[in-house]
């Protein structure tokens, strides 16, 4: 009579993922996640603002195309961090973490450099500026902290292929 085993997968491998995925690196992940919603939201609103003052949606469709190659790219890039792709994570901290936040302030930033006022900004800003402006902070604050989240111990170890 002849024995049949059956193979089960590793404990190491749950549907292709790495068996404990720190909390920590799901957390980056579901930042980043944030922070395209949050970016495709202000590109909405800035769409919405231009074609509402008369420009055309041709003058606007580069825009667009390259912010859908950004927020489809960083996308991508999130979901391998549960893969235990390091280039992934270098790729974010690098491409999102400092361009990315630097093009997200570098115009307020200049802004304020030339005498701008926040309290005056505020003071005179429409609703849809300060929808702009809260979805903007929450955005940074999302990146920002995902950053912080890819390169805790914990998630240094995963992405080394080691546990905590």
């Amino acid at each position: 009579m002849s024995r049949v085993s059956t193979v089960t997968p590793p404990p190491a491998s749950r549907g292709g993922l790495p068996d404990q995925v720190p909390p920590v690196v799901l957390a980056a992940m579901s930042l980043w996640l944030f922070a395209v919603a949050a970016g495709a939201f202000e590109a909405l609103l800035m769409a919405t603002v231009e074609l509402s003052s008369g420009t055309a949606f041709g003058e606007l469709l580069p825009q667009i195309v390259f912010r859908l190659g950004v927020f489809g790219a960083a996308v991508l890039l999130a979901l391998r961090l549960r893969h235990r792709r390091n280039w992934a994570r270098l790729t974010l901290a690098v491409g999102l973490g400092i361009f990315g936040t630097l093009s997200l302030v570098v115009e307020p930033a200049r802004w304020l450099l030339a005498g701008g006022s926040i309290g005056d900004a505020v003071a005179a800003a429409a609703p849809m500026d300060l929808v702009f402006a809260g979805s903007r902070i929450l955005h940074l604050l999302a990146v920002l902290g995902a950053v912080t989240l890819m390169f805790q111990p914990r998630a240094n170890a995963f992405f080394r292929g080691r546990s905590a």
